[in-house]
């Protein structure tokens, strides 16, 4: 029986596939429904959705677009200003707005902090004029329940948090808001991954693999979108439940969330 599964957040465009990109997508299409690749910056954005229309991968790769937190600190006010009005105007082609958010570990001065956090605000409030969902990046000490705070407030409806690594309480706490938790392929090497996968609701799940990065094999440095089936795996064996019924329950949380089926 044919697997067909979503690969929810990955970077297609990045350098670590430039030698075999086109294999890549094609091996990922050979079991994935579809993979939304995710634009950090202005450029890569607009690499972003040029590979989405490619006629080769037409409805396999969608797109969100976002700012980085760590990509914020290198944008002038007027470049940020330009990339948000480039968002605005590609709404129709977009899934999402992501990766933005916070991040504690890479920025550590209090000026630049301050400047992240009021443009994460700004791209909060632009995905409500929108009407698209976000995809959340919140990495450091602190950062999920602060992430957390910002999103609430600016009265988002529908957000993932990508790649969680906060405790299973955390996880409980946000999906008690209505947010949705995105589970990596390093899944296979937490323990406090697959406790989130057992605690939480099937309906507030979904599984990505963050690649090129957080490949679930130490010894294989890239990653690709394919491994995302590790996590559906995983959280089939924590909800002691069969691939089938949580590739079902993915299938229709993308649907709410994104406002389409990965079919």
């Amino acid at each position: 029986m044919r697997v067909e599964i979503i690969d929810i957040h990955c970077h297609l465009t990045f350098k670590e596939y430039e030698a075999d990109r086109e294999k890549v997508i094609e091996d990922a299409r050979a079991i994935l429904k579809c993979v939304v690749t995710s634009g950090v910056e202005p450029e890569d954005g607009r690499k972003a959705l040029e590979l989405a229309e490619s006629e080769s991968w037409h409805d396999f790769v969608l797109v969100s677009l976002g700012l980085h937190p760590i990509h914020v600190v290198e944008k002038s006010d007027h470049e940020i200003s330009d990339y948000e009005e480039f968002i605005s105007k590609n709404r129709t082609r977009i899934v999402g707005i992501g990766e933005i958010g916070l991040d504690y570990y890479w920025v550590r001065d209090p000026m630049k902090i301050k400047r992240t956090e009021s443009v994460f605000e700004e791209l909060l409030e632009l995905a409500r004029e929108l009407n698209l969902p976000v995809i959340l990046h919140l990495r450091g000490e602190g950062a999920i329940e602060r992430g957390l705070k910002f999103v609430s407030d600016a009265d988002i409806k529908r957000a993932v948090f990508h790649c969680f690594t906060g405790k299973p309480q955390l996880a409980t706490a946000i999906c008690e808001e209505g947010y949705h938790i995105s589970l990596p392929a390093s899944i296979v090497r937490s323990k406090t991954m697959k406790k989130v996968a057992k605690r939480i609701p099937l309906s507030a799940l979904h599984a990505e693999t963050d690649a090129p990065y957080l490949s679930p094999d130490t010894e294989q440095k890239r990653n690709v979108p394919q491994q995302v089936k590790v996590v559906y795996e995983e959280i089939a064996r924590q909800k002691k439940t069969d691939f089938q019924t949580v590739e079902d329950a993915i299938d229709a949380n993308f649907e709410r969330m994104f406002g389409r089926s990965g079919l």
